[in-house]
């Protein structure tokens, strides 16, 4: 398997899991953000990993943002940043920008 097929797999998986514990969130809370929000901070170990996201994710949109001569246009990646996970968005990225240059 070459590595622009593993980035592919890796970003479908990166939609999958975390869209799984996102939907049994959901059936247990309800759509409501602010319980969502506060799930995200909810003890120091839940805490630090949101933070370390939001971190790695900023750094991903400077990346992109640094880069848009050279890869893909960000704003499709920031949405699925935003809405699935960095764990999708930024193989998939990697995935589009892969094949532009291959």
């Amino acid at each position: 398997m070459n590595l622009n097929t593993s980035y592919l797999l890796l970003a479908i998986l990166g939609a999958i899991i975390p869209l799984a514990f996102f939907v049994s969130f959901g059936a247990e809370q309800g759509v409501d953000l602010v319980a969502f929000i506060q799930a995200l901070f909810v003890n120091g170990a839940a805490g630090g990993f949101t933070a370390d996201l939001l971190i790695s994710s900023f750094v991903f949109w400077l990346y992109m943002f640094s880069n848009q001569a050279n890869g893909p246009k960000p704003w499709v990646f920031i949405a699925l940043n935003l809405c699935i996970g960095l764990s999708c968005a930024l193989p998939a990225y990697l995935w589009v920008k892969t094949r532009a240059v291959g």
